[in-house]
């Protein structure tokens, strides 16, 4: 009986799967926030902190196959990436030393040592410095931790002066010294400004005198319109050359701006950044670590890396501009000046510099 039933239930369902795979694709599917979209339209669960995807459900209500990340690298969010990031090694070359262990879920935590102190570049990123030494006459008011620098002030009966600390005997006489300094400025500012009233008095004064001569001229008198008559009578009107001069349009544009190609700007970048530094200006422009560290994956030469990070920041800028007239592939003047603000912030003139006469107005 029971042979017999089975061998009707099979046809029935060798005919309705062909109709589930051919049910048309969602349109527009949204997923939850512990899911992502494949490229087949079904909504997979996230891999968990730890772990990388190693390959997508194949079907709604399907698990991904997940497995854990290798040792020397973490993932420390939900994520559906095909790799995980490699661990941060603390360099003592740099004066760092490791504080907590890289995990599945964490990267390491790297402190600096004994003696040095964090300087901060941007949100992620710092160096190891020295602490200060308080300097003659000065005693420390702050001791300096891993967060901050020593920080000094002066002793009894000094103050400080031009970033030095004096004794009080001498700060009388330096009072006067400026007080005496700033009188003089004073009063040859008020030099010059009565100076500067009367020359301009007597030029406005000659200019009023040459103007009542030019009047009492009978020629200016003459009408302004004079008629000529030729041989045949007709009548030939003259107007004055300063009336045609000023209807002349004068509105011209100063200057016409370059168009700033991206990849022109990311292969000036690449020669003139250090390579070291290529990252810190990155992330002072804004692009994240998760980008950052998925070029890295993705490219082994690190030039190119470096080229796809400064693409990343570029291609953001492009699109917001897009109504705006601008094209994917051009750089914006906003970019343009917030890239050599960060340049210059990190000391590096003369690669701001070499932009500016590179792409400055026609």
């Amino acid at each position: 009986m029971v042979p017999a039933l089975f061998l009707r239930i099979v046809p029935l369902l060798s005919l309705s799967i062909p109709a589930v795979l051919l049910l048309p694709k969602a349109e527009g599917l949204t997923c939850q926030g512990d899911q992502f979209l494949t490229k087949d339209q079904i909504c997979c669960n996230k891999c968990h902190p730890g772990y990388k995807v190693v390959e997508n459900c194949r079907g709604h209500g399907l698990a991904t196959n997940c497995t854990l990340c290798p040792a020397r690298q973490y993932m420390d969010t939900m994520n559906f990436f095909p790799n995980c990031f490699s661990c941060k090694r603390c360099r003592a070359d740099l004066f760092e030393i490791q504080e907590l262990p890289c995990t599945h879920q964490r990267n390491t935590v790297c402190r600096c040592m004994d003696g040095y102190y964090k300087s901060v570049i941007d949100s992620v990123t710092f160096e190891c410095s020295m602490c200060s030494t308080c300097g003659d006459n000065e005693i420390e008011d702050k001791k300096c931790t891993q967060e901050g620098n020593t920080e000094c002030k002066c002793s009894v009966n000094y103050y400080r002066v031009k970033n030095k600390c004096l004794p009080s005997t001498i700060l009388p006489l330096l009072t006067n010294v400026i007080a005496g300094a700033v009188v003089a400025v004073v009063l040859t500012l008020v030099l010059v400004i009565v100076i500067t009233h009367f020359v301009t008095k007597r030029q406005t004064e000659r200019k009023l005198l040459s103007s009542q001569e030019s009047v009492e001229s009978p020629q200016i008198y003459e009408a302004l319109k004079i008629n000529f008559e030729d041989a045949s009578g007709h009548t030939l009107n003259s107007t004055p050359l300063h009336n045609v001069i000023s209807q002349e349009p004068s509105n011209l544009p100063d200057c016409i701006p370059l168009e700033i190609k991206i990849p022109d700007v990311i292969y000036t970048l690449l020669d003139l950044v250090p390579v070291l530094q290529v990252k810190q200006l990155v992330r002072s422009l804004g692009v994240s670590d998760t980008v950052i560290e998925r070029a890295e994956l993705d490219h082994r030469s690190s030039k190119e890396a470096h080229y796809q990070m400064l693409r990343a920041w570029a291609e953001q800028g492009s699109h917001t501009c897009q109504g705006a007239g601008g094209q994917g592939g051009v750089l914006h003047l906003p970019q343009l000046y917030q890239l050599l603000d960060k340049l210059r912030l990190m000391h590096l003139e003369q690669t701001a510099q070499e932009l500016e006469t590179q792409y400055h107005c026609l």
